[in-house]
């Protein structure tokens, strides 16, 4: 990998803000160890343990190689070929700076790396991360980074169908106050080489406004044919809904299914019944240890929640804490890892105090 050196970082630093409310806001941020106030992996109590930092410059990944210093998000999907993609969302590095959102850090919206990693007890290691031409992380679909048009455009979800990958992305209009972003609209990008470029089908667009907010962020679950699509209006702190297509139809929106809390209606998403309140991004997989299918979100305390079901719908158990806020502040978008499935489930959350993402094992 091309290594970057940390030119004129000591001065940008000093400029940040250090801590505050769990956020999205690429801006606000201070990716650099120490300088934010963050020494080495919290030591937490409890059913969870940090395990290890999986990017930025304390992850034993190194990601400042490619210029990507810190970002958020993680959202892991199985490829259907032996590896583990990753979507980041915002990731700052080193460059010229978005000066007119105020940013000293130059940022892409989003990235994504591949992993055939199945030993997690010691973390997670990266094998490729998809690259630009300099040799640093890319921006797989680019934003124009302009207020109240677009300022990012983040991956929310992944899923393989055959030789394809599939990612939902949120196109965000406005940061607005911590955890009440807005959205343009969500849609679904299409890979056919890994990931290594992607192609975004303005068809499955979901416009903010009408029963489609409420699939503006979302999450995937392939099951007995089909892809179930978890989805929550921008923000967090929403009630979650759940549709449903088969795998064939994922880039058909009329062909979609819609759970009105007793039956699978076809056609409009109004239709959908709220199955779980209180959640903000979230992540669902079936574990066979428990032969249940599990959520992970984070509560309006901004602690790190699980919930329980028999089947893809609910009914969902009250929230289990994982990880209290008072342990690990600022937490947010617990996503489960596609191969943890036995008694210790490994998520991914992303820390916004020092701007990375962090591996993490709960037992179950």
């Amino acid at each position: 990998m091309k290594r970057f050196t940390s030119v004129a970082v000591a001065v940008v630093v000093t400029s940040l803000v250090i801590a505050g409310p769990a956020a999205a806001n690429p801006n606000i941020v201070n990716p650099i160890p120490g300088l934010n106030g963050v020494f080495g992996l919290p030591q937490l109590t409890g059913r969870t343990v940090a395990v290890a930092q999986a990017t930025g410059m304390s992850s034993t990944n190194e990601t400042q190689h490619v210029n990507m210093l810190g970002t958020d998000l993680g959202i892991m999907w199985d490829n259907g070929n032996g590896e583990i993609l990753t979507a980041f969302g915002d990731t700052a590095g080193l460059g010229l700076p978005n000066l007119l959102q105020g940013s000293l850090w130059s940022w892409r919206s989003n990235s994504l790396v591949r992993s055939h990693d199945g030993n997690l007890a010691d973390g997670m290691s990266f094998d490729s991360i998809v690259k630009d031409p300099l040799g640093q992380a890319k921006e797989l679909v680019p934003s124009p980074k302009i207020p109240f048009v677009e300022i990012s455009r983040i991956p929310t979800a992944g899923v393989a169908l055959g030789q394809n990958q599939f990612m939902s992305l949120m196109s965000v209009k406005d940061w607005g106050q911590p955890g009440h972003w807005e959205t343009n609209y969500s849609s679904i990008a299409v890979s056919g080489d890994n990931g290594e470029n992607w192609t975004v089908h303005p068809e499955t667009q979901r416009p903010s406004d009408g029963g489609s907010r409420n699939f503006q962020q979302n999450a995937f679950l392939k099951d007995g044919g089909f892809v179930y699509e978890y989805g929550t209006p921008p923000g967090r702190g929403n009630l979650g809904h759940v549709s449903r297509v088969l795998e064939k139809d994922i880039l058909n929106l009329a062909a979609y299914e819609y759970w009105t809390g007793a039956e699978w209606k076809k056609g409009d998403p109004a239709l959908a019944a709220p199955i779980v309140d209180n959640v903000g991004e979230l992540s669902v997989a079936y574990n066979q240890y428990l032969g249940q299918y599990l959520m992970l979100t984070t509560d309006p305390s901004d602690s790190i929640v699980m919930r329980r079901s028999p089947s893809p719908v609910g009914p969902w158990s009250p929230p289990e804490v994982l990880v209290d806020t008072n342990q690990l502040r600022s937490a947010y978008a617990p996503y489960i890892h596609p191969w943890s499935s036995g008694p210790d489930l490994y998520f991914l959350a992303t820390v916004h105090q020092n701007y990375n993402v962090l591996l993490l094992r709960t037992t179950l």
